[in-house]
C-alpha cells in the first residue's frame, strides 16, 4: 500500500461569480500570471512525485487552451468533464482518472485551482502525514477568530467554543477508490471531498496548514493575493 502511486486533480470548472470578475475567476491575472497557473506550479516544482497532474474543466471552456496554451505538458491531462457542481466535478475527474490507468488504491490530492497561494512543503506536509494512513486527510487551519451563531434575522444566538473548531483547505488527500466510492454515495450537496468521506462514516486526519492557503472567493482575495506572491518572489 505504500508504494501507491500519487495523483493530482485540480477542479477548475466554476464560474467563480462571487469574485466580481469577468469570466472564471481561476482565469484571472495575479502577480502576472493566471492564477490557476500559480496553483499548478506548487505541484510541477515537486519533479517526480506525481504520476499524473490533471486539470478538470467544463466541456465547452473555451478559454483554458488561451490561458495555459503550454498545459498539459508531460504527465498532466485535461479533462473536459467538469460537472455543475464541485462534487461531480471530482466524480467525473476521478473516473477520468480511473479510465486511464489509475487504481483505486492510489492516492489523489484534489486541491482547489483558487488557492494559488499553496506552497510545495505544504503539499509535502500533507502527503507525509496521510501517505500511510488508514483514511486520508487534508490541510486545515485552526480557527483563530471567535464564532458567533446567527438568528435568521441576524442576531448572535449564541458562541461555541473555538477549541475543536477548524478551517478546511486543500488539498485533501484520499485512496481515489474510497472516494469516489462516497462521492457516488452521497452526491452532490457536499462541498469537499473530506465532507463525502465523513458521510460514509469515517473520520479524516486534520494537518495543519497555513493562513496564507486561503481561498480566492471575493475581490479584496485578488489584492492580497498578488501582494503575498509578489512577497514571496522578493523574500531572500
Amino acid at each position: 500500500m505504500s508504494a501507491s502511486r500519487l495523483f493530482v486533480l485540480i477542479p477548475c470548472a466554476g464560474s467563480g461569480s462571487r469574485a466580481g470578475s469577468v469570466g472564471p475567476k481561476q482565469y484571472q491575472r495575479i502577480a502576472g500570471r493566471p492564477m490557476v497557473e500559480h496553483t499548478l506550479e506548487a505541484f510541477r516544482s515537486l519533479v517526480g512525485r506525481f504520476e499524473g497532474i490533471a486539470l478538470v474543466v467544463s466541456p465547452d471552456d473555451a478559454d483554458v487552451g488561451i490561458v495555459l496554451p503550454r498545459f498539459p505538458g508531460p504527465g498532466e491531462h485535461l479533462l473536459r468533464v467538469g460537472g455543475p457542481t464541485r462534487a461531480a466535478t471530482v466524480r467525473n475527474g476521478l473516473r477520468a482518472l480511473r479510465n486511464a490507468g489509475a487504481g483505486p488504491h492510489d492516492w489523489v490530492l484534489v486541491h482547489d485551482a483558487a488557492r494559488c497561494l499553496v506552497t510545495p512543503t505544504q503539499v509535502e506536509a500533507l502527503i507525509a502525514a496521510c501517505e500511510h494512513d488508514p483514511v486520508g486527510g487534508l490541510l486545515a487551519h485552526r480557527l483563530a477568530d471567535t464564532l458567533k451563531v446567527a438568528s435568521p434575522e441576524g442576531r448572535v444566538v449564541r458562541t461555541p467554543t473555538r477549541a475543536d473548531k477548524w478551517l478546511a483547505q486543500t488539498p485533501q488527500m484520499f485512496r481515489i477508490g474510497m472516494l469516489l466510492d462516497a462521492l457516488e454515495r452521497v452526491g452532490d450537496a457536499v462541498t469537499d471531498e473530506a465532507s463525502a468521506i465523513e458521510a460514509i462514516g469515517l473520520g479524516p486526519l486534520l494537518v495543519p496548514g497555513s493562513a496564507q492557503n486561503f481561498k480566492l472567493t471575493y475581490s479584496e482575495d485578488f489584492a492580497l493575493a498578488e501582494a503575498l506572491l509578489r512577497s514571496r518572489r522578493t523574500a531572500p
